[in-house]
This record gives structure tokens, sequence and C-alpha cells, in this order.
């Protein structure tokens, strides 16, 4: 079966989850092929009901000690553009679709994912976007981010961040 894991990490991003859900949204995911929609919702206050999403098998939970079962079993990952959710996604080889949220100020997350898209890592959007991006998105171009080199890692975050 198909399937989209969606993470939001320790955070709370209600936005994205509702963005998601939205029958625009799902009906975007299914004529992709994806049949299956997992949740990892945070701290957020939005836990939908699997019958919020009839044309896909739903399921959401809060929290689990590890994510890593959700992301190898994922056929696409869409997730925050936090860090941790991002690496842990590409060094698991998966195709990313970030959701940068573009309500936070200073927002460091957007200069990240921007630089891993720049270097074809993974495609991002904003949840007024999402919709869009899902049907027009093409997986093929993304390539993958070579884990176990943490010197360049720190090199690429100096960059993003404008530390250098």
């Amino acid at each position: 079966m198909k399937t989209v894991f969606v993470t939001v990490g320790t955070t709370s991003f209600d936005e994205l989850i509702e963005s998601i859900t939205s029958p625009e949204t799902v009906q975007a995911l299914t004529a992709r092929g994806y049949e299956r929609l997992v949740l990892q919702v945070g701290r957020g206050s939005l836990v939908p009901a699997a019958d919020r999403c009839p044309h896909v098998t739903l399921e959401a939970y809060r929290f689990k000690d590890s994510i890593a079962e959700d992301i190898e079993q994922a056929d696409l990952v869409i997730s925050h553009a936090g860090a941790g959710s991002c690496l842990e996604s590409l060094g698991a080889g998966k195709s990313l679709l970030v959701v940068v949220n573009d309500k936070l100020m200073n927002n460091h997350q957007l200069e990240m994912a921007r630089q891993l898209h720049m270097d074809s890592h993974l495609l991002y959007c904003t949840c007024s976007t999402l919709t869009e991006t899902l049907r027009t998105m093409d997986l093929s171009v993304l390539q993958p981010f070579l884990p176990g080199q943490p010197k360049n890692f720190a090199h690429f975050l100096d960059k993003a961040l404008g530390v250098q």
C-alpha cells in the first residue's frame, strides 16, 4: 500500500495536519496513488479520526519512541523543517517534501529547506501551497543525501544559517 508519512516532530504544527487532511490535498495524494496516510501530530491540538479522510487509510498518533519504522515504510515523507526529521528521512533515502511553517519568526528552518532544495535533496512548500506542490511535484529530480559526513553537514549548516 503506497504510504505517506507526515511528521511534525516534537512541535505543534496544526496547520500542516489540517492542510494534509483537507479534501483537496487528499485528492491530490490519491491521484498519485497514495492509499495510506500516517500522521505524527506531536503536541498539536489536532488528532484526526480515521474517518476524516474517507479515500485513504488514516492513522494518527502524537509520539513514539522512534519514527524510524514509519519513515522506512513510507513512499513519501512530508515533514516540518526540523533538522532531525529532515536528516532522518534523507538518511533513510526517502523522498522528502518539507512544509515550512511560515508563521515562525527568524525562520532558520526555511533557510535549511531552501539550501537542501537547491542541492536537490528535497522539495519544499508552505501549507498554502501544499496541495499544488503535491499535484505538480517531480520526485525523480531528487538526489540522495549521502550520510556519514558530519563535517560536510556542519559546513552545510554553517552555510545555510549564514555563520560563515
